[in-house]
């Protein structure tokens, strides 16, 4: 057949009949919408940041930072805690699949798994939907690791005595104490220091015993008769001997 006799030619419209280079749009054509990088952009981030480091510079100087006393290597009542964001690992390690002889498991093989699986996560589900709904696997994985996340933080929180560890922490004036007086030979004896420490510094079980306001009766008193978690019939000694002990107490702190 001759052209146009009997012949037609259709086109598909998704063809372009001349393709043309793919080069991005030249957004100088849009006066207004744009600007340059170098000073104009870099220069408002520089302003941006530069006000935050002083609003978090003032904050640090308006509230320091949270120390603590001096690490004390005879307390073994001192009570160690992670900062918050490692909270769930440190739960973790409190079950018995991931402690003791599979401390392993719970310090590296489950930690590393989880980030593997983050890492890994690009080349796992390389397909091209963007909306959480249509990505059940990337999406299911990520809600059960905030949910693990925020559960093992929660429990972690949950069993803390944070007012104990306040006092535990807390910075106390150092107070000299001869150990070689009659009432800290008597406090060995009596096994007062199990709980209120070698310097008498106090713990989670026990208050400290420095600078304390009460009188050598009181002291005594308690010794003998307990008071919160100090139960009756500590104290086995002679009155002499108590009396010793509740005097070296009182005045702890106070010459």
């Amino acid at each position: 057949m001759h052209r146009g006799k009997g012949m037609k030619f259709v086109g598909d419209s998704r063809v372009p009949a001349e393709r043309k280079p793919n080069i991005p749009k030249d957004y100088s054509e849009f006066p207004g919408k744009t600007e340059a990088f170098w000073p104009n952009f870099l220069l408002k981030e520089w302003m941006v940041g530069a006000v935050f480091l002083i609003g978090y510079l003032c904050l640090t100087i308006a509230h320091p930072s949270p120390l603590e006393r001096i690490a004390d290597p005879t307390d073994t009542g001192y009570l160690p805690l992670p900062d918050w964001y490692f909270l769930f690992l440190y739960q973790l390690l409190k079950y018995s699949f991931a402690s003791g002889p599979y401390n392993i498991i719970g310090a590296f093989i489950i930690p590393g798994i989880a980030f593997g699986a983050l890492m890994l996560a690009p080349f796992i589900d390389r397909g091209p939907e963007r909306r959480p709904a249509k990505r059940p696997f990337a999406t299911g994985f990520m809600l059960l690791a905030i949910a693990a996340v925020f559960f093992l933080t929660w429990q972690s929180a949950t069993q803390v005595d944070w007012k104990a560890r306040e006092e535990q922490g807390k910075i106390r004036e150092e107070v000299a104490i001869d150990k070689n007086s009659e009432g800290y030979k008597i406090m060995q004896e009596q096994t007062c220091l199990t709980c209120h420490g070698d310097n008498l510094q106090g713990g989670p079980a026990a208050p400290a015993l420095t600078g304390i306001d009460l009188s050598p009766e009181e002291i005594a008193n308690i010794a003998k008769n307990g008071k919160g978690n100090m139960p009756k019939g500590v104290f086995k000694g002679s009155d002499k001997e108590l009396k010793t002990l509740s005097e070296f107490v009182g005045n702890l702190g106070k010459e």
